[in-house]
């Protein structure tokens, strides 16, 4: 890994290769809609795209941070309500009540709106609230755990409890959140003069933006000096905390990163669905992203994204065959279990092997003669000779 330098991080190979990667796979999501032509199936790719980007949020805490957050659902269903109360504001009359009260509180005998629905009215307001509001209830449950040295299994328990109690209040909330019924009969989004129908191509391309965006911000923090020391954290977290880095502050911005990508994530979702519910922020969810990350490569953010829509496509597929209807669940377990037995970095991990492969046949005579001085150096090391800076 190479040292940051005075005037900022230099391109390596690698990052090249990378950058070069990246841009070849958006460019293939951006082209597919025009290949394509079934609004019905493009409406199923484009929330692909939407789980593809809420894994690769949860790769970037878990894989490059070492934070497993079971709760990583809880920011992308509160981001998917900020949207659903912004759009259930926006709908046509015949689904509200009077004076434009969503039907599920005329229904729960709610006489006003009640006062933190009032600024979604603003649409700005709701974007920002939809990325603002998961940040900031991640921003509290980080800084509770990690200034607390909580880590491990630990965060894993904490993260989901906090998933369950966040479920549990929408569920409760009947009347201001629509409890098991969720919020329902949305308006269609409008931003700049466009309107983004659910079954359009405007909308895919939308979340498509929207995940090419977050692939390289999450991917410039992987690459910045804070991704440096964050991996640092994650391979030996007492032996950084020694050389005088705040720990926790770094940890804690991981955190509120995935799960600021997350809550837009879940605002692009409840735009795809045209819907929000309470199992948006549900523990299946949350566990199903754990997989997806797993089976995709937890330290390759494009792996994970691309894990995400391998996995949510195959199961789809099998769902609606005649055939898989009682087997696609041990279907996608033992395709689950040969992936961690023989892969358990993930379906990334091929790159590398392949690309081992490939310099083994060679020949001796034709490999790298670096030296081992020459060779790229641990995290920790790079961490260290930056503390000592």
């Amino acid at each position: 890994m190479a040292l940051p330098s005075k005037s900022g991080l230099p391109i390596s190979r690698q990052t090249l290769i990378q950058l070069i990667v990246y841009g070849l796979v958006c460019l293939a999501i951006f082209i597919f809609p025009f290949i394509l032509d079934n609004d019905f199936l493009l409406n199923r790719y484009a929330r692909y795209l939407v789980l593809a980007m809420v894994a690769m949020a949860l790769s970037l805490s878990w894989g490059y941070a070492g934070i497993l957050n079971l709760g990583q659902a809880m920011a992308f269903g509160l981001g998917s309500y900020c949207m659903a109360m912004a759009l259930k504001l926006r709908t046509v009359p015949v689904h509200t009540g009077a004076g434009g009260l969503p039907d599920f509180m005329v229904w729960n005998n709610v006489e006003s709106l009640p006062w933190f629905w009032v600024p979604f009215y603003n649409m700005p307001f709701a974007i920002i609230a939809g990325i603002g509001v998961p940040v900031a209830v991640s921003f509290l449950l980080g800084w509770f755990m990690f200034k607390g040295r909580i880590t491990g299994v630990y965060v894993a328990i904490i993260t989901l409890a906090a998933l369950v109690v966040a479920n549990l209040l929408i569920i409760d909330a009947q009347s201001v959140t629509g409890g098991f019924n969720g919020i329902t009969d949305l308006a269609q989004l409008e931003l700049f003069g466009f309107t983004f129908d659910a079954y359009s191509k405007s909308t895919y391309f939308l979340v498509a933006g929207c995940l090419t965006v977050s692939l390289f911000v999450a991917l410039m923090v992987t690459k910045s000096k804070a991704g440096l020391v964050l991996q640092a954290v994650r391979d030996h977290e007492d032996r950084v905390r020694f050389f005088g880095y705040d720990v926790a502050s770094f940890k804690v911005l991981a955190f509120c990163v995935s799960a600021g990508i997350a809550g837009l994530a879940g605002m692009l979702y409840t735009v795809v669905l045209e819907f929000a519910s309470p199992t948006f922020l549900d523990v299946s969810l949350s566990l199903s992203i754990v997989i997806w990350v797993a089976v995709g490569g937890r330290q390759s953010l494009l792996g994970a994204a691309l894990g995400a829509i391998l996995v949510a496509g195959t199961q789809s597929s099998l769902q609606e065959n005649e055939f898989f209807l009682d087997t696609w669940m041990l279907i996608m377990g033992a395709l689950f279990v040969l992936v961690v037995l023989f892969l358990p970095n993930g379906l990334a991990s091929l790159v590398d092997i392949i690309g081992r492969a490939l310099k083994r046949g060679r020949g001796p005579a034709q490999r790298s003669t670096s030296s081992p001085a020459q060779t790229s150096e641990p995290a920790e090391a790079n961490v260290s000779k930056q503390g000592a800076e």
